[in-house]
């Protein structure tokens, strides 16, 4: 499986970006996929993911209400838009996908098997 993450960029504070990963290869619609990022220093975090297909969607605490995750398995594709984007959030984004991972590892990151190669979000005040 190859990813390919795009939509980064540079915004105020306030505004929007909508990331995309497109995925090829042995895709599946049952696989777990995720959004993690990482700020300059810090280790690698848990952003938002869709654990296989149940649909259900599950977010890091800061980012609730404010960031939603979403597939289109017709066109291999997870999207993560990002509204009310504050400084804090500035950070490469890479998506993620696992055909393994269970439901305790969803905001693992060594869990996941397959990564695109990052996509970098900055928000200046």
């Amino acid at each position: 499986v190859q990813l390919q993450a795009s939509g980064g960029g540079s915004v105020h504070t306030g505004g929007s970006l909508r990331l995309s990963c497109v995925a090829s290869g042995r895709t599946s619609s049952q696989h777990t996929v995720a959004w993690f990022r990482q700020a300059p220093g810090r280790e690698r975090e848990f952003v938002a993911g869709i654990f296989r297909s149940y649909g259900r969607s599950y977010y890091e605490d800061s980012v609730k209400g404010r960031f939603a995750i979403s597939r289109d398995n017709s066109k291999n594709t997870v999207s993560l838009q990002m509204n009310t984007l504050k400084p804090e959030d500035t950070a490469v984004y890479y998506c993620a996908t696992s055909a393994s991972v269970i439901f305790s590892q969803l905001r693992i990151g060594n869990s996941y098997e397959y990564w695109g190669q990052g996509t970098l979000v900055t928000v200046s005040s």
